[in-house]
């Protein structure tokens, strides 16, 4: 015991100089330790999982002594009474489960759950306990009970165990000890880690002078914001005997009581300091060390101690009783009952509801992925529609997100390309030269503010936005892959690998690819093509081609800044065959394009008097600047530089003429005999549409094949339905209407309190 104690003298910080200094070398191998795997975590290296049930975690970063037991009974209690169904997930400290145990009441055993857990489940007979070392299997044994809220005990560094919201403890008492890591002091990890939490509580805050706890504050304000600090402290409600069951003390006045004191606590300060304030006469205290299990010679010595003392009463913890052996006692035991308080309490259940509400974020690379995106997230919204729900677009200025009323979080990036260059390494050196680097250090760190905040994210393109989505922000994604399929040579082994262990779900755009994926043993799927999703959900009408007779011609420059060089080409083609055949053109204009810089790069044309095209020598081109669909419909040919607007185009069954380069080549994988390339010349573009639209077969077995290749829509509502089912954002709505609800109202929910109710 003497060597326990003066180890704990030193690591708690209460002696300066003691042989226990040797430990220091071991307590920078756990600060490098605690911090490579934070890192990794943050990163994605290791796995952290949304549960399908929303959880809050309490826990500290200190080795026990921080009331987190009391303050979880205090959240269950408090989530019971709103009418939540809420369960409570423990490691069980002591105990020897090794797969998940639900206890209710005091239907387990010590030597099974371990202490806590028996605490917690007397304290509240009508919430679920789930107890084993593995978490994740806790909340899925939790399910089966009809859990609607999860609150885990001791969970901070439990992080593959994803949560909504964390909330750490700190005893005001002792908050960091000597400043060491263990095994040389009592902090788990740095003081800094403080910063992935919600919600930080100095706890015991009664127990020390306003001059200690405001410098504490301090401290804690270098790692957190002044409105997620608050402060907590033990409330003594009554007294209790346990001599095998309870009985309750009513007016029993302790003030002057002799008693003898034990504790086997994280804190038995803290213990003392309550018998103390409450006038007891402690004759002697016995500390033993944190979960102690008492036996009989330890109960016998106890009980000699108090007679030879005289002291009345042995008094202990709430929690020791759980550590009693199973012979009865010799002596009755004073227990003090002891709760957690809030101070602050309505701002704190305020910050609680608003950590509870789903904060949902779609990712995507791309000006096509970016329209794909921006259709999910509507989707997503409208699915979810108390959920926070915003867009990540990687490549651009998130244009269409925005125009669909999504709010964007990435920074905005543009480059000569359009994005990361998969095709000319010429491209690659002037987006490198343009500050390509510097782009994805701003959208990493874009990322590092989302953090912690936000749902599986959703990311719609391929495997590199899939890595940055998981760097950025640590959490395993699910992933819409519109880039690869097993036409265009399907997916690399390594991506293969990445998808297997580092995404949640993958939707492919074709059933092949997705085969393909589960033979890797990835998580894949087919749910339809995302990209023929954007024909079935056009809300803006249909565009009213004009009347004038002729061929409606499509005309598609791109997204990308080529798009203004590629414009004049077009135009040129336009020109050669208007004298070929009478012929209506409209181009549709990317909202990243300037249309003064569109004008400007080409020569001889200008904006029309209406300002809804532009003219030349009568020849006119309208512009239209909405969803793609709804001009595309009714054409007849579409001469196209893009890339998902050329796919979604031969999909509705146009015909396609576009040039060839590298990347039309494989797309022309996918294609097939839908679209035709030829060089870049536009007399060569306009001939071979001349060609098409003089074939009525032809422009029919074209039309049929882009149909064919391409399928059809459906796997962005599959998106939305498997998240609301798996992954609980269903749930996660209405436990936050109903808490927020009630919060609004002003509802009491303390409810009633005793020792076994």
């Amino acid at each position: 015991m003497k060597l326990v104690r003066s180890y704990l003298e030193w690591a708690r910080g209460e002696r300066q100089f003691s042989p226990w200094a040797l430990l220091v070398p071991l307590a920078c191998v756990s600060q490098s330790f605690a911090r490579s795997r934070n890192f990794a975590f943050d990163h994605g290296l290791v796995a952290s999982y949304e549960p399908p049930i929303p959880v809050i975690s309490v826990g500290n970063i200190t080795l026990g002594g921080t009331n987190k037991t009391p303050f979880v009974e205090m959240l269950s209690r408090h989530f019971y009474n709103m009418g939540v169904r809420v369960g409570i997930v423990s490691r069980g400290y002591g105990g020897r489960t090794s797969e998940p145990v639900v206890i209710k009441g005091t239907s387990s055993e010590r030597e099974i759950v371990g202490d806590e857990p028996l605490l917690l489940a007397s304290r509240l007979p009508h919430v679920p306990v789930a107890v084993s070392r593995d978490r994740l299997k806790d909340v899925e044994a939790l399910q089966k009970h009809n859990v609607e809220l999860i609150v885990a005990d001791d969970a901070f560094q439990h992080r593959r165990l994803g949560r909504d919201v964390d909330i750490v403890l700190v005893d005001a008492c002792c908050p960091f000890g000597n400043g060491r890591l263990v095994p040389a002091g009592i902090l788990r990890e740095p003081p800094k880690a403080i910063q992935r939490a919600h919600i930080v509580v100095i706890t015991k805050a009664d127990q020390v002078s306003e001059d200690e706890l405001r410098s504490l504050r301090q401290k804690l304000l270098q790692y957190i914001p002044a409105d997620r600090l608050f402060t907590s402290r033990l409330e003594l409600r009554c007294w209790s005997l346990w001599d095998g069951s309870w009985q309750d003390m009513e007016d029993f006045t302790v003030k002057s009581l002799p008693v003898v004191a034990f504790s086997a606590i994280g804190s038995p300060e803290s213990f003392r300091r309550t018998l103390d304030q409450a006038g007891l006469r402690v004759l002697r205290e016995q500390r033993f060390k944190d979960h102690h299990r008492f036996d009989l010679r330890d109960m016998e010595r106890l009980a000699a101690l108090k007679e030879e003392l005289g002291a009345r009463y042995l008094v202990c913890t709430e929690k020791d009783v759980y550590n009693l052996p199973k012979e009865p006692l010799i002596s009755p035991l004073l227990v003090p009952i002891i709760s957690t308080v809030i101070d602050e309490e309505d701002r704190f259940w305020s910050i609680v509801a608003e950590k509870l509400r789903p904060r949902l974020v779609v990712a995507s690379n791309g000006y096509g992925e970016d329209a794909m995106g921006a259709l999910l997230a509507q989707k997503v919204k409208k699915r979810f529609p108390c959920a926070y729900v915003t867009s990540f677009p990687i490549v651009g200025k998130g244009e269409q997100y925005e125009n669909a009323g999504i709010s964007v979080d990435s920074v905005p990036s543009e480059s000569p390309s359009g994005g990361v260059i998969k095709y000319h390494i010429s491209d690659l050196l002037k987006d490198l030269k343009s500050g390509l680097v510097r782009h994805i250090f701003s959208q990493l760190k874009a990322w590092k503010k989302l953090r912690g905040e936000v749902r599986t994210p959703l990311c719609v393109g391929d495997v590199y936005l899939l890595l940055h989505t998981l760097w950025g922000q640590g959490q395993l994604p699910v992933l819409v892959a519109t880039a690869k399929t097993v036409y265009l040579s399907g997916h690399w082994r390594l991506e293969r690998f990445l998808l297997k262990h580092r995404c949640r779900r993958v939707w492919t755009r074709d059933s092949e690819t997705a085969k393909e994926l589960v033979r890797s043993h990835a998580d894949a799927v087919f749910a339809g093509n995302p990209i023929m999703d954007l024909t079935c959900d056009n809300n803006s009408g249909y565009f009213q081609w004009p009347k004038e007779k002729g061929a409606r011609v499509l005309l598609l420059p791109g997204s990308r800044q080529r798009a203004y060089d590629d414009m004049k080409m077009l135009l040129d083609a336009v020109e050669f065959l208007n004298k070929k055949t009478s012929c209506v053109f409209v181009a549709v204009i990317a909202p990243s394009l300037d249309i003064e810089q569109l004008v400007a790069a080409a020569p001889g044309w200008r904006l029309a008097d209406d300002g809804r095209g532009i003219v030349k020598n009568g020849l006119r081109v309208l512009f239209y600047l909405g969803p793609l669909v709804s001009v595309a419909t009714d054409a007849h040919i579409l001469i196209g530089l893009g890339g998902t607007a050329n796919q979604v185009c031969a999909g509705l069954g146009v015909p396609v003429v576009s040039i060839r380069e590298k990347g039309k080549l494989v797309q022309k994988k996918l294609l097939g005999d839908s679209e035709i390339l030829v060089s870049p010349d536009p007399q060569v573009l306009a001939d071979t549409a001349f060609v098409i639209l003089s074939d009525s077969e032809l422009r029919q077995s074209m039309g049929e094949e882009g149909k064919k290749r391409l399928g059809g829509p459906g796997a962005l509502d599959n998106v939305v339905e498997y998240v609301a089912r798996e992954y609980g954002w269903d749930l996660r709505c209405r436990v936050y209407q109903k808490i927020s609800r009630i919060i609004n109202q002003g509802d009491d929910i303390h409810g009633s309190y005793s020792t076994n109710s």
